[in-house]
C-alpha cells in the first residue's frame, strides 16, 4: 500500500525529517507532499497517511498548516490509518513543546482517522505539552527536537518507522 506524507516546513527541518522517513519506507512506497504546494485533501488518495507539523513560538502552528487549518477538520479519513510527527524546541519553549502536534491530533480525532505511532516521552526535558496522551506517558506521534537533540533524530526516526511498520503489519494482517 502506498503511504502519503504531508508536511509543512518553514526552516526545512520538517521536510528533512519527511525525507528521512521516506528513506526508511522507500520512495516507491511513500510519497512526500509539502502542503504549501499540495492541497491537504490530496491525502484522501492514500489509505495510510503521515502528517508532519512543527510548533512555532508559544504553541503556534507552522505557517503553512495555519493557512490551511480549516481544511484539516473537513477531511474525511474514515478507514484511513494516520501517523503524526512533530518538531519542537523543548528548552526554548518548554511550556509549549510539541503543542502543534497535539493540536493536529485533536483536529484529526473528528475525521474518523485511526491514529497510530504514539511515541514515549522519555528522554525529553519540557514542562508542558498538548501532544501528550491522556495518561501522559507518550506523545501522540514522534517528537523531534532539532534545536536541542538533533543528534538523536536519526535514531528516533528509524525506531519510529520500524514501530509504524510493525503496527501496520498487525493492522493489515488482522
Amino acid at each position: 500500500m502506498k503511504i502519503g506524507l504531508f508536511y509543512g516546513s518553514s526552516t526545512c527541518y520538517t521536510e528533512m525529517a519527511a525525507e528521512k522517513i521516506q528513506a526508511h519506507f522507500g520512495s516507491d512506497t511513500l510519497d512526500i507532499f509539502n502542503i504549501k504546494d499540495t492541497p491537504i485533501a490530496h491525502c484522501h488518495q492514500y489509505d495510510i497517511i503521515i502528517f508532519g507539523i512543527s510548533t512555532w513560538d508559544y504553541g503556534e502552528l507552522q505557517e503553512d498548516w495555519e493557512s490551511h487549518w480549516e481544511q484539516v477538520g473537513e477531511l474525511q479519513l474514515e478507514g484511513k490509518i494516520v501517523a503524526l510527527y512533530g518538531m519542537g524546541d523543548q528548552i526554548g519553549y518548554t511550556d509549549w513543546f510539541q503543542d502543534a502536534l497535539g493540536l493536529l491530533h485533536e483536529a484529526l480525532q473528528v475525521t474518523g482517522a485511526y491514529i497510530i505511532g504514539q511515541w514515549p516521552n522519555q528522554g525529553y526535558e519540557f514542562a508542558k505539552s498538548k501532544a501528550l496522551t491522556e495518561d501522559k506517558s507518550h506523545f501522540v506521534g514522534l517528537a523531534l527536537d532539532e534545536d536541542n537533540q538533533y543528534m538523536l533524530s536519526d535514531e528516533r526516526i528509524a525506531t519510529w518507522c520500524q514501530q509504524l511498520q510493525n503496527e501496520l503489519d498487525d493492522i493489515l494482517s488482522s
